[in-house]
């Protein structure tokens, strides 16, 4: 479609030349700051870390009402008759592949991009560090401790957006998007916690439509947490995964910011230790994946 230039060729991080004097002394001088040393990358969590606390059941509730309410009042044109089923269903359908594609975007943005100091998105900056170090914790989380953030936005999203609709006395199709997109949103993150799990850890079904291809399978997204760290950001169904890295979407974004800014993304240092998934000493329990395995042992287990 276009061609690329190699990352390989792309000119490597500028860092002053130690001093002449650097040869002769006996002690070795500090390494240079890495890409992502502003980045506070988490040890693994603690237990309590893991639980489910009141407020993230209540924003789970609350995001789960909100994306009920949205999909109600389509079903409920729909029995009035000023909608026929099909148009509902159709932006549903829509709604699912969309929110593949748009968590596969926010994925690399904050994969790639900024620190635990950027304005709003800080946090969630340095989660996704921390995912990448200890990529099986995500399994150990309990469901509204994984979710309450998603829902927390759906839930403040979708009171404005249903409530325009209902000005605007929109069509069933367009409550029926709203609230399929904000669905699966919120849900890519528990697909990305299956799509971690061992497959007699999964419950009834999940394996089915993993292999399916409805939600996203553990052998595609163990690339991601691979060298060089550059694809399958997709955590929904990973059904935009092929297009993306075929086409290089992701990459000629990167060297258009690159090019335009001097900022390179993270996935452009392999070696970067803030990338590097722990799998050494204790931080890594007996019964884990490291999903630094092959795709090909993950899909055979």
């Amino acid at each position: 479609m276009y061609t690329l230039t190699p990352r390989c060729h792309l000119p490597p991080l500028r860092r002053s030349p130690p001093p002449p004097c650097a040869a002769a002394s006996t002690t070795s001088p500090p390494a240079p700051p890495s890409l992502s040393s502003s980045i506070s990358i988490p040890s693994r969590a603690d237990p309590d870390e893991l639980r489910s606390t009141w407020p993230h059941r209540l924003w789970t509730l609350a995001g789960s009402a909100a994306i009920l309410s949205s999909l109600s009042t389509s079903a409920s044109l729909v029995f009035s008759g000023s909608s026929s089923p099909a148009e509902p269903l159709a932006a549903v359908v829509a709604a699912y592949s969309l929110a593949d594609l748009a968590t596969g975007i926010y994925h690399w943005l904050v994969d790639n991009y900024g620190d635990a100091t950027s304005p709003f998105f800080g946090a969630q900056i340095a989660a996704f560090q921390g995912h990448h170090r200890y990529p099986s914790t995500i399994t150990r989380r309990e469901p509204c401790n994984n979710l309450h953030s998603l829902a927390r936005a759906a839930a403040l999203a979708l009171l404005p957006v249903d409530g325009a609709l209902a000005v605007g006395d929109a069509p069933a199709a367009a409550h029926a998007f709203a609230g399929a997109f904000a669905a699966c949103v919120v849900l890519s993150q528990q697909f990305h916690a299956w799509a971690h799990e061992k497959r007699g850890r999964l419950p009834p079904g999940v394996e089915a439509l993993q292999d399916a291809g409805v939600l996203v399978s553990r052998a595609q997204h163990a690339a991601h947490h691979r060298r060089p760290y550059d694809s399958n950001y997709c955590i929904v169904s990973g059904m935009w995964n092929g297009v993306l890295d075929r086409y290089k979407v992701f990459e000629a974004l990167e060297m258009v910011v690159f090019f335009r800014t001097g900022v390179r993304p993270r996935s452009w240092d392999e070696t970067d230790a803030s990338w590097m998934e722990v799998v050494a000493g204790d931080e890594v329990d007996a019964g884990d994946d490291g999903l630094l395995q092959t795709a090909s042992s993950i899909s055979s287990d």
